[in-house]
């Protein structure tokens, strides 16, 4: 689960579903993989990134064989059951941020 704006809306859709851990991991992959590759041709064409920003992009591009190696293998060792858990876990943690932050910023 991919704790942005999208992430737990789409997580509390799909995990009531009980669907099997490669269809759950499947389906979320390719609904941010599509949302954000249908996102990055207008936000380049509207932002003009600079050179830091380049460098930046080419780092988190780097990254990305790391991140899909590392959940291939949690993917692998982890039953559907403990698959399950992490994401309603990570959807409590996510769930209490935003808390924290909407009462902080009411409050400060």
């Amino acid at each position: 689960m991919v704790a942005h704006s999208g992430g737990p809306p789409l997580a509390m859709y799909l995990l009531p579903l009980g669907l099997g851990k490669e269809v759950y991991a499947g389906t979320t992959s390719l609904f941010f993989t599509v949302g954000n590759a249908t996102k990055a041709v207008p936000w380049l064409l509207l932002v003009r990134p600079s050179g830091h920003v380049w460098i930046v992009m080419a780092a988190c591009l780097l990254a990305i064989p790391s991140g899909v190696w590392l959940g291939w293998r949690l993917h692998g060792r982890l039953d559907q059951q403990q698959i399950y858990r992490a994401c309603y876990g990570l959807l409590v943690v996510t769930a209490l941020k935003l808390l924290w932050d909407g009462v902080s910023g009411y409050l400060a």
